[in-house]
């Protein structure tokens, strides 16, 4: 199966949960056969609360910087960091400094329930 899209024609759809963090669905489930690929972005001053999430998450950072928390322990990522993040592992993102913070999500297809912790 063959697929080009431009990332430019893709919508971006706010999220309800955190401040300023919006999601682009770039390979949806049922475009493709074993991931999904996804672009998040958070504005400066934004963050994503604490959740879970039944599936693992494999991240690269493409711009801007966060105190991203796993579990018991807080990093700060910043463009060109790669990611992994267990399945059921808690994890939450906010901002530093004045740049939207961008990164690519890729999941494995299948039920995906999130559970948010704390806002």
């Amino acid at each position: 199966m063959f697929l080009h899209k431009k990332i430019g024609t893709i919508e971006a759809i706010a999220q309800k949960a955190g401040k300023g963090v919006a999601m682009k669905m770039l390979l949806a489930p049922d475009e493709s056969p074993n991931f999904a690929m996804r672009n998040f972005t958070i504005e400066a001053g934004g963050h994503m609360p604490l959740h879970t999430n039944t599936v693992e998450h494999e991240q690269y950072v493409l711009s801007g910087r966060a105190r991203v928390q796993i579990g018991d322990k807080t990093i700060e990522a910043g463009a060109g960091d790669i990611l992994l993040i267990p399945a059921g592992v808690p994890h939450s993102y906010e901002t530093i400094g004045d740049e939207t913070y961008s990164f690519l999500c890729l999941v494995p297809k299948g039920q995906d329930t999130i559970e948010v912790l704390a806002c």
